[in-house]
């Protein structure tokens, strides 16, 4: 919490992102007419950064003190709510496969 700058300029990037692969993947989806019960969660797959992974990577190769580690942390914290938004949104958009 020392640097929230640093943290706000790591988030923003990392939600415009999770977004932007979703949206693309989702409507890829829709337009070849593949089934909501692939389509969303390929598209969460997709979007996913599998940050769990990085936190323990950079943690032992640079310290915890480290700004790459600082990255990692905050794609984590930043990850999770934005998934369980990106599933709200996917289950609302259920109806329109349906229709298809």
């Amino acid at each position: 919490m020392a640097q929230p700058l640093d943290i706000v300029l790591i988030a923003i990037p990392l939600i415009v992102q999770v977004f932007f692969i979703f949206g693309i993947t989702f409507a890829i989806a829709y337009y070849l007419k593949l089934p909501y019960s692939m389509a969303a969660p390929c598209s969460m797959i997709g979007a996913s950064n599998f940050f769990e992974l990085s936190v323990a990577v950079a943690i032992a190769l640079f310290g915890l003190s480290s700004g790459a580690t600082l990255a990692t942390v905050v794609g984590v914290l930043v990850e999770v709510p934005v998934m369980l938004l990106l599933v709200k949104i996917a289950n609302h958009l259920s109806v329109k496969f349906n229709k298809t």
